[in-house]
């Protein structure tokens, strides 16, 4: 008789795709939602219409070598590691985030933003160079822990740096005297103000967009084709890629660690049992607000305006009127400022 030989698995980590486009209501945060509208709406919430999350070519061998499970969910995406199977702090973790719904950039936040290619041949090398600007570094060694936002009482941990004190352009995010404020044009004084900082998400923001730093044998005249911020493409990573996520095993943070001391997926005791205690990480994207303009279908004048730029959502409605309808959603005027005009 052949031998059994079976695998416990624990969870190791799982990251959340949060879009507030789809979690919201109206003008109502999805974190300030009723317990349990909060969680009717996880429920109903699937990324994989918009998002795709894979691990890169390295990562696959990585997670292969270590036995670990993989599989993508309607939140994310989760691995789960082998019992007694030890993961080194120092081990690296890289997924990309696509985009295959084009919709999404109509009701996202900072989608403004060019993510151009740049092939840049250097001679001497023999080599190009490739690089896509504005593409989000996300990382558990810089995220964010926002403990007012959560049901467990426990916080959330955010992929996302903390915000920036100073604005940069439409759409950006900045906090003043601790509240979060965003701009809704290219005006310096045209600021949306969202609240406490503490209360709310981190969404993912112009800070997490790396300072690129041309190759030193680059020429003076190679640099300057070289993209400020964004992301140098090595071969195992898309030309189609809208976020990169890094999770490092690490040892010395316990909420942000993926392991235990042992090098171990984290478990804890309660009542007497062992059970998972792995990190959840969360990147939240943030929907765009819009001034909206309610226009006569019959005559094409301006109906009404509403006074303040308001959030673009699935379920509510945070106007007085009609929403935009979603391929309605963006018109960009004078200074960048972004409006949907509504047809009633």
């Amino acid at each position: 008789m052949s031998e059994q030989v079976r695998n416990r698995y624990r969870p190791l980590f799982e990251i959340r795709l949060l879009h507030h486009y789809w979690l919201d209501e109206g003008g109502t945060l999805f974190d300030s939602l009723p317990k349990d509208q909060h969680k009717k709406r996880l429920r109903s919430y699937d990324c994989r219409r918009f998002f795709v999350i894979e691990p890169t070519a390295s990562t696959v061998k990585t997670l292969n070598g270590f036995g670990c499970i993989y599989k993508t969910t309607a939140l994310g995406c989760i691995a789960a590691l082998p019992d007694k199977v030890t993961v080194p702090a120092e081990t690296m973790f890289e997924f990309v985030v696509t985009v295959h719904d084009p919709n999404l950039f109509n009701y996202t936040a900072l989608t403004l933003r060019p993510q151009t290619i740049h092939e840049i041949y250097h001679e001497d090398a023999k080599k190009t160079y490739r690089y896509r600007e504005n593409v989000p570094v996300l990382s558990n060694q810089t995220g964010t822990l926002r403990e007012n936002i959560g049901l467990d009482g426990k916080g959330t941990l955010f992929l996302s740096q903390e915000f920036l004190d100073s604005p940069d352009g439409v759409e950006s995010f900045f906090t003043e005297n601790g509240v979060l404020k965003q701009m809704v044009s290219d005006q310096q004084d045209d600021v949306q103000e969202l609240g406490d900082k503490a209360d709310n998400p981190v969404y993912v923001h112009q800070g997490d967009v790396p300072v690129i730093t041309p190759p030193p044998t680059f020429s003076e005249e190679l640099k300057k084709q070289v993209p400020k911020r964004g992301k140098q493409l090595p071969e195992d990573l898309p030309v189609d890629i809208f976020t990169l996520i890094r999770l490092q095993a690490r040892l010395d943070n316990e909420q942000f660690s993926l392991v235990n001391k042992n090098g171990q997926a984290k478990e804890k005791e309660k009542n007497g049992k062992l059970e998972p205690d792995n990190s959840v990480f969360h990147v939240r994207f943030k929907n765009r607000s819009t001034l909206w303009k309610y226009i006569n279908k019959k005559t094409g004048a301006l109906s009404s305006v509403e006074s303040n730029p308001l959030p673009l959502t699935y379920y509510g409605n945070a106007g007085s009127k009609q929403k935009p309808a979603i391929g309605q959603y963006l018109k960009i005027e004078e200074g960048n400022k972004l409006v949907s005009e509504i047809f009633i």
